[in-house]
């Protein structure tokens, strides 16, 4: 039983961590922003910055709302007008639920993660066990980091049409970047750029946890 639980908290981990890593770039303003400079997004959309400010702030606000739909009012040419269409704000509310599950999924590992230690650091005073999981859980979260970041840089538009694919239950997602504002707002090479600082920021997660998880392995061994 005991081992079993080992495992899954070990298992825990990688979601745990890449949960997190996804959650801080959602709710990142300076992550949208940076996608916007990047790729000339205030000349693609014709949008100055402050409205795509604006869209960016819009968007992370719905995103944690209770709002079934987004409706994001917009100034173009000193005229305001609605910024995503129909199909647009159906997917937008596709991917809501996808965040929302990211959410779930961090909550419910971080609750498994702190009760797992708790209870080895406070009942069971098995530190050697939870150093163990530490460990073994920083190490198979860099190496799930490393196969996801050499498969994006490899061959990203192949796991992104199929992350989209086994998402979602429509074609809402296939967007037209010429006349559709989301797609303009976040191209694909903003999603390659997201893509690999969840995975950079995870592994450093992972890298923090498994050094802890290491020291606290040599000390128990050194003190026994």
């Amino acid at each position: 039983m005991r081992t079993a639980v080992k495992w899954l908290f070990i298992i825990c981990l990688p979601v745990l961590l890449l949960m997190a890593s996804v959650t801080w770039a959602i709710n990142s303003p300076w992550l949208y922003k940076y996608g916007f400079d990047k790729y000339n997004v205030s000349e693609t959309t014709g949008l100055v910055q402050s409205e795509l400010d604006s869209a960016a702030a819009g968007l992370i606000d719905y995103f944690n709302s209770g709002d079934e739909e987004i409706s994001l009012i917009v100034v173009k040419d000193g005229e305001p007008f609605e910024l995503f269409n129909e199909r647009e704000v159906g997917h937008l509310k596709d991917v809501k639920g996808l965040f929302h599950l990211v959410y779930w999924l961090l909550l419910g590992t971080l609750v498994y993660a702190l009760v797992y230690v708790g209870l080895n650091v406070f009942m069971l005073r098995d530190r050697r066990r939870m150093a163990w999981g530490l460990f073994g859980g920083g190490c198979l979260t860099l190496a799930l980091m490393a196969a996801l970041g050499l498969g994006t840089l490899v061959n990203f538009d192949w796991l992104f049409r199929q992350f989209h694919l086994i998402s979602f239950t429509n074609d809402l997602w296939m967007l037209d970047p010429a006349t559709d504002y989301l797609i303009m707002l976040f191209p694909r090479g903003f999603w390659y750029d997201a893509a690999l600082f969840c995975a950079l920021s995870t592994a450093v997660g992972a890298l923090i946890l498994g050094g802890v998880g290491w020291w606290l392995k040599k000390r128990s061994s050194f003190l026994n």
